[in-house]
């Protein structure tokens, strides 16, 4: 059997940030990563610019190469060559989906270079993918469909659910300069936790997803976190000590992920406030939430 034949023009895949842990309920920001993928005749080449231009590997142990890897696995077969323009925003091991980018923008790569690839990788099948190379589709769902998603595992597969955000939510975040370890962050969970604790977040996870599409004044009390955070705190205290203080000051914040970015979900109000309750220490950016999701887009501009 042939394998796929593949487009000539080069391709440009744009990536948001993504925000977990928000309850159940996973934000797509305004923070971009662009790849441009071209097939080649040979061999593989990879150019990265800004975040991780130092450090990341530029041969087929970098993520995005994998995700392309499997995904051309999945499309019928591998090209010839592959030459890959990264042009990194995103921060590297600060709670904001820096691998999800990578992933998702490489399976979107692959179909899009691959002539007739979303008949044969539809979009489903894309979420099922990514969720089999990340190990779970919380960051991926929200990377791939924009706004705010629920996601979840049914029957072994991968589901979610994309659902509009109340356009008065502004969200702010605060980037540490140094990364945590999303191994370290997870491997402080206890194996248990009390009942009531779980019976709290169920709640407040609940009232999330009214308070973020519907009703923004209740996110403090949907914000609400007994499952993670607290565990999480010694490994990033500047980070929950911020949270803390921009909580009693009745601002919705929270960990971004397993952090340390701290994210407040402020309006335009209350935004100015954010920033002055942070401190000089912190700098504060305020970001756009993304409708749209991983996408293809022209070239140039």
């Amino acid at each position: 059997m042939a394998g796929p034949a593949f487009r000539a023009a080069a391709v440009r895949v744009r990536v948001p940030a993504t925000s977990a842990n928000l309850g159940p309920g996973f934000d797509a920001l305004g923070l971009y990563d662009d790849v441009v993928v071209r097939v080649a005749d040979s061999g593989l080449h990879i150019d990265i610019a800004g975040e991780g231009s130092q450090t990341l590997p530029r041969d087929e142990k970098h993520l995005l190469v994998r995700s392309l890897r499997t995904a051309f696995d999945v499309l019928g077969g591998q090209p010839r060559g592959l030459e890959i323009v990264c042009a990194n925003r995103i921060p590297h091991g600060r709670g904001l989906g820096s691998s999800s980018a990578a992933i998702c923008a490489g399976i979107v790569a692959a179909r899009a270079v691959t002539i007739g690839g979303e008949a044969r990788l539809d979009d489903s099948a894309l979420l099922e993918l990514a969720t089999e190379i990340e190990g779970h589709p919380d960051n991926v769902a929200a990377c791939l469909l924009g706004g705010f998603t629920l996601s979840w595992m049914e029957a072994g597969a991968a589901r979610a659910i994309r659902m509009e955000p109340c356009d008065s939510i502004v969200p702010v975040v605060f980037v540490p300069g140094k990364p945590v370890l999303t191994e370290t962050a997870r491997g402080l969970l206890p194996r248990t936790v009390p009942h009531v604790d779980a019976a709290v977040n169920a709640g407040r996870a609940a009232l999330l997803v009214e308070a973020l599409t519907r009703r923004p004044e209740l996110l403090l009390p949907a914000t609400e976190d007994r499952l993670h955070q607290e565990y999480r705190a010694p490994a990033m205290p500047e980070s929950a000590a911020l949270v803390e203080r921009l909580r009693a000051d009745g601002i919705p914040a929270v960990i971004s992920g397993a952090g340390p970015t701290v994210m407040a979900l402020a309006d335009e109000d209350s935004a100015d406030k954010v920033e002055r309750l942070a401190g000089a220490e912190w700098a504060a950016n305020r970001l756009s939430l993304d409708m749209q999701g991983a996408s293809v887009l022209p070239l140039s501009g």
